[in-house]
């Protein structure tokens, strides 16, 4: 539903092919006060669907109803778009055309940075209209049906500001479950779908369809306990050495996931790809690192030991908790391979299924060794929140002032080149320090009998963009 709304709604900011902010609704930006306040200017030819000129105070009431809802305490859902409130003190119009943003200030410290870009592309809908269910909007499509639980019919929408869009009308259908949407295409119910089932990948060597991945924000991770005891940084190493991520993408996911080393995806401007090669899966080198930190088999038992200070001996036996996604047991599989390879290096893994819920009570509470988990990645490329001293998202304990004093610089950087810089150095710290693995992005797949896009970065919640531009 968010890319249907991604083409019936446009937003100050998009994001180009090469992941960079672009101008939407602002054709113009700048920022003032070392990055405090950043000033937008609105075209003067944008309308919405019904025919009402777009002025900056539809975009101050858009943006200040998602921030009214971030900081409603009372209300556990907070919208899509809640980290607005992260980076965004308070907005305001100077004038119709001009939108005044003045950043946040948390601790002590101001979000004063490239990435409040990436938050600037929330849906503007008229001032009048903010809390009704079907409020217009200015993008190339506009709903003319919806029938709830059947379909929805969109048409282009007349007043756009850009060329009339060259497909004239798209019809959605509905579907229960993930078979029931892989059924349509079988039986030409439907020409296109959109689809991270498995069972979709059988279609992508087919003559009669045309196939594309695309990529979501859903960073799988192996979290480790920095503050047990046992996961010091020569295990830690030793862990993510013994790891080979194209047999798990290959052999469990069925090729839907691509692998990274970063909370970023590979190949964009993001990622540090000169430290892959700290990242090769290798055995013999988890040994020696295990080896250095003084693990032996005493017993030849298959497990390492270890005597410590007061004389004991320790055993490395380790617990890894997973949780499920309910249509599959994609990531117990992931679980139980990986304990396989630690056992090769002498560390014991038993792995424990558990609810989500009792995963994230152990999360919280610092009781775990190991967790199969994943995070779902802000728009913004900013992994301060899993990587700085006592974030939220921090649940492996991960406590290094390099770490936090280089996310902190991060956030006062208000140019891409400099952003870029400060994320390098992140990643090089991220790849010393090894707090916790980063595994693959989970991708979907668009199966299609007719292309509809131009566009090369296929992406989670904007699947139909380019679709309005694209001519055969």
């Amino acid at each position: 539903m968010l890319s249907v709304y991604n083409v019936i709604y446009e937003s100050l900011i998009t994001i180009d092919d090469n992941y960079l902010p672009q101008g939407c609704l602002a054709e113009s930006w700048e920022e003032s006060s070392g990055g405090k306040v950043w000033t937008f200017h609105l075209r003067s030819d944008i309308r919405f669907s019904d025919g009402t000129p777009v002025t900056a105070h539809d975009v101050v009431a858009s943006a200040n109803f998602i921030l009214e809802k971030a900081r409603d305490e009372n209300i556990t859902d907070h919208g899509f778009y809640s980290n607005l409130n992260y980076f965004v003190d308070r907005i305001s119009a100077k004038d119709d055309r001009t939108v005044v943003v003045t950043a946040k200030s948390q601790k002590n410290r101001v979000r004063t940075n490239f990435g409040i870009l990436y938050e600037m592309t929330f849906p503007v809908v008229p001032a009048a209209q903010v809390s009704m269910d079907n409020p217009v909007g200015s993008g190339p499509y506009t709903v003319t049906q919806f029938v709830a639980g059947d379909y929805m019919t969109l048409e282009a929408n007349a007043n756009w500001w850009k060329a009339q869009p060259s497909v004239r009308q798209i019809m959605l259908t509905f579907h229960e479950t993930p078979s029931s949407v892989i059924e349509s295409y079988e039986y030409n119910r439907v020409d296109t779908i959109f689809t991270r089932s498995l069972a979709s990948s059988q279609y992508k060597t087919g003559t009669l369809s045309v196939t594309m991945s695309y990529r979501t924000s859903q960073l799988e991770c192996l979290l480790m306990n920095n503050s047990n005891s046992l996961m010091t940084p020569e295990v830690r190493k030793a862990i993510r050495y013994v790891i080979d991520k194209k047999k798990i993408i290959n052999n469990i996911y069925s090729g839907l996931a691509v692998e990274t080393n970063f909370p970023f995806f590979p190949g964009t401007w993001m990622y540090n790809d000169s430290l892959d090669s700290q990242f090769t899966q290798n055995t013999e080198e988890a040994k020696k690192l295990l080896e250095s930190a003084g693990w032996e088999d005493l017993d030849d038992n298959g497990i390492l030991d270890r005597v410590t200070a007061d004389g004991t001996t320790k055993k490395l036996k380790i617990k890894l908790f997973v949780y499920e996604e309910p249509d599959n047991d994609v990531r117990l599989e992931t679980a139980n391979m990986i304990a396989e390879w630690l056992a090769e290096i002498g560390i014991e893994c038993t792995v424990e299924p558990m609810t989500m819920a009792n995963v994230t009570e152990k999360l919280s509470a610092g009781s775990f060794d190991l967790a199969l988990v994943a995070y779902s990645m802000d728009v913004c490329p900013d992994p301060g929140f899993m990587m700085m001293s006592g974030n939220t998202g921090n649940y492996c304990r991960y406590r290094s002032e390099k770490m936090t004093e280089l996310c902190n610089q991060l956030r006062t950087k208000t140019t891409q080149e400099e952003y870029r810089q400060k994320l390098m150095e992140i990643q090089a710290r991220f790849a010393e320090d090894c707090p916790f693995v980063c595994l693959y992005f989970r991708t979907g797949n668009v199966l299609s009998r007719y292309m509809y896009t131009t566009c090369r970065d296929v992406r989670e919640y904007e699947l139909l963009r380019g679709i309005e531009s694209f001519t055969r």
